[in-house]
């Protein structure tokens, strides 16, 4: 996860700062490789191969647990590196503060309004589906960006144009997809069909790019940096095989997020802990507990009993529109402060993410 929302973490400034070395991954080499991308592209493929065009596998119940279990807990990690302490909401105060206040406002007219008119919801709706199309892509670049840093060689202006532009490019066929299929139910088939044929533009930009990354650096290519790429067009795979496939991919995207605040966190703890492994592992313990903990509170009360309660006092009929827009919220205000975040040529964001490993001389590959 995160602006219009930019990756995460965002591409290293020009010229970047000198990579770490030591142990290059950010929880060990085999999780990056399946969390980057690696473990969906592996489920996914198969289930395209079999020809199957019904993806919602699990019942409705079953997917509401997962999701609670690793996508909303992406969410919440997030929440806990913005409102983290004074110190970082006063220096954010947009994220932690501004837009919040403005969503909840909207929010709340556009519930109101829903009584009788459904076009303020619709709105709020179309800027999530045009900001999580820019969030999927921004983040598969965040990836790459960082992984190849970790390696000690980041990408140089061209590759970045190859691989990030690409990446923005095919932004647009999941915006035309979301349109496509949620707006005019499947009514803009030559327009989806002709952005489904362009996608091998960015395609075929992107290998050029890994190709030339990987003549530059003498045949190096970090696996998780090209997987988080592939992983993207694997997905939207899946999303044009059916639109229920939405639910697996948001995992997908959910679990290649979740090692960079985990690590963030770890490093952090580290520091507190002073050496002593049992206060490692408490703080760690209390962190992961929290993030489950307000999972389950945000999974399975507010979108019900608090919010039937907010759309009765707005005149709304329960469970209409009041849960669907927490859920929108929380949406929204990911994608922007995912954004401001992460951004790798913060000093303090490459301390806090690179904090187990040490500095190295020169990047490899000039």
């Amino acid at each position: 996860m995160s602006a219009a929302s930019r990756a995460k973490p965002a591409q290293p400034s020009s010229p970047p700062p000198a990579p770490p070395a030591g142990p290059r991954s950010i929880v060990n080499p085999a999780f990056d490789i399946l969390a980057a991308g690696g473990l969906s592209i592996l489920i996914f493929i198969p289930l395209l191969a079999t020809g199957r065009s019904d993806l919602q596998i699990l019942s409705p119940g079953v997917q509401a647990w997962i999701g609670t279990l690793i996508n909303l807990p992406h969410f919440m990690a997030s929440y806990r590196m913005v409102y983290r302490d004074r110190a970082t909401i006063r220096k954010h105060r947009w994220a932690a503060i501004g837009v919040p206040v403005i969503l909840l406002v909207y929010m709340v007219f556009a519930v109101w309004q829903s009584a009788t008119d459904d076009r303020w919801v619709s709105l709020l709706l179309t800027v999530q589906g045009g900001y999580l199309a820019w969030h999927y892509t921004g983040q598969a670049w965040g990836m790459v960006a960082t992984h190849t840093f970790l390696a000690g060689a980041p990408m140089n202006r061209l590759e970045r144009i190859l691989v990030r532009d690409g990446l923005r490019v095919l932004t647009l066929w999941q915006v035309t997809w979301f349109i496509h299929w949620f707006y005019t139910n499947g009514q803009l088939p030559l327009l989806y069909q002709a952005m489904s044929y362009a996608a091998v533009v960015p395609l075929a930009a992107g290998l050029i790019g890994f190709f030339l990354y990987r003549t530059r650096t003498g045949g190096h290519l970090p696996l998780p940096a090209f997987l988080a790429w592939a992983a993207v067009f694997v997905w939207y795979l899946v999303l044009a095989r059916d639109i229920n496939a939405l639910f697996w991919v948001q995992n997908a995207h959910a679990l290649q997020y979740l090692a960079f605040p985990m690590r963030v966190e770890l490093n952090r703890a580290t520091v507190a802990a002073e050496g002593k492994a049992s206060r490692l592992v408490t703080r760690m313990a209390l962190w992961a507990a929290a993030l489950l903990a307000a999972s389950v509170v945000w999974s399975q009360v507010l979108p019900g009993t608090a919010m039937d309660l907010v759309g009765q006092a707005l005149g709304e009929r329960p469970g209409r529109m009041a849960g669907m827009m927490v859920m929108t919220f929380l949406n929204i205000h990911h994608f922007f402060t995912d954004g401001v975040l992460w951004k790798l040529r913060n000093p303090e964001v490459r301390a806090d993410l690179f904090g187990h490993v040490r500095p190295a001389a020169a990047p490899r590959g000039g």
